[in-house]
């Protein structure tokens, strides 16, 4: 597995990031939050937890209580790259959680965002 600059991030860092770009759409926390928790399992205290240690990417992924099995069925693109064709899996995961923004901030509906 390579090692890109992004897997040792904080996931905190990056967070600020996300909620900036929903909010400019209308978007809210809670739908940003309830994203992240559909994708990796972890409840709202668990997540608020991980931002507050500021986990790694790398540790936040792996310690993920259940990645969403329906995560396979994110398409698309997003950094240029097809995100069902990444090979590492820790920068697909990660790609998803890019993806899952980018879709939440285009004013998708939460129920397709969360492929329900």
């Amino acid at each position: 597995m390579s090692n890109h600059k992004i897997f040792d991030m904080s996931v905190a860092s990056v967070y600020p990031l996300y909620l900036k770009k929903i909010e400019k759409k209308g978007r809210t926390k809670e739908e940003l939050d309830q994203v992240i928790t559909w994708l990796t399992g972890y409840d709202a205290l668990s997540l608020d937890e991980q931002l507050k240690k500021e986990t790694s990417f790398r540790d936040f992924f792996e310690e993920a209580p259940e990645f969403n099995e329906n995560a396979k069925l994110i398409k698309g693109v997003i950094c240029g790259y097809r995100v069902e064709e990444i090979e590492d899996s820790l920068m697909q995961k990660i790609r998803y959680l890019d993806k899952l923004v980018d879709e939440l901030a285009k004013g998708k509906k939460i129920e397709k965002v969360l492929r329900s």
